[in-house]
Order: structure tokens, then C-alpha cells, then sequence
């Protein structure tokens, strides 16, 4: 199953281990699902997870910040952008998520459905909530 992670989930699954949005990052990094990312979407990731305010509240340092995106990016399976889509969405930042999930053909997971409304469904694409991915690749 190709899954692409917002980056809510990854503040989320950071922020606590309770909920879906930890285990379903351990299951990614352990390969039960291919985990699909583009490089904007990456850059995505590391720009929110190096703000100093985000830091602050998990108490990872910038040098165990920098691990971690290390592990995201030997992890990741590259997704390269073929077609452009945008604009689809109200958010620049769900634009990435949604162009990676449609060069990908894969899910979205997001804790933010509602900001891509009805928009994946016209692409053939299925959203998910950490929750329901995680039961899905644990079944």
C-alpha cells in the first residue's frame, strides 16, 4: 500500500506516542507500507519540524531533528512530479501532499480531511486518518 503523510501526522505521531500517528510512523519506517514522498513535500517536513517552537514542546534537538529526517529520507520512496495540479486546494502546503498522492497513485493520510474536501475523490484517491491507515496495513 502506497500511503503519503501529511505533515500534521508527523507533528502528531512526534508530539505523542498515544493515537495512530506514532505507530503509523514506526510502521512506516519498518516498510509495512511504501511510504511516498516528493521532494517538496520533504522539504515540507523538515521546514515545520525545525521550527524552534516545535522543538521546544518535543524537546528534540536540532541535531536529533536532523537524524530523524535522515531516517524519513532513507525510508521515503521518491515520488517524482510529472504534472502539476495546482491550484486544487485552499493550502499551498495540502498541494504537495495532494501532487505526491496523485504521481503516486497513492493515499493520503491526514488529520486535516476536511481541508482537501472532495478534491482527492476527483483523482481517483482514497484519504485517510492515521487511524484508519494504520488499521488498514495492520489487517
Amino acid at each position: 500500500m502506497k500511503l503519503v503523510l501529511d505533515t500534521n501526522v508527523l507533528v502528531a505521531g512526534l508530539r505523542s506516542r498515544r493515537g495512530a500517528s506514532n505507530p503509523l510512523l514506526v510502521a512506516g519506517f519498518r516498510r509495512r507500507f511504501v511510504w511516498c514522498c516528493s521532494v517538496p513535500l520533504f522539504y515540507e517536513y523538515e521546514e515545520v519540524l525545525n521550527r524552534a517552537d516545535f522543538l521546544l514542546d518535543t524537546g528534540v534537538t536540532r541535531k536529533e531533528m536532523a537524524g530523524f529526517l535522515d531516517d524519513i529520507a532513507a525510508s521515503v520512496t521518491p515520488v517524482g512530479i510529472d504534472f502539476q495540479w495546482r491550484p486544487q486546494l485552499g493550502d499551498p502546503d495540502d498541494e504537495m501532499v495532494l501532487e505526491a498522492a496523485i504521481n503516486c497513485s497513492g493515499i493520503i493520510v491526514t488529520h486535516n480531511a476536511r481541508d482537501f474536501r472532495d478534491v482527492p475523490a476527483r483523482f481517483g484517491l482514497t484519504l485517510l486518518s492515521p487511524g484508519e491507515a494504520l488499521r488498514r496495513i495492520t489487517t
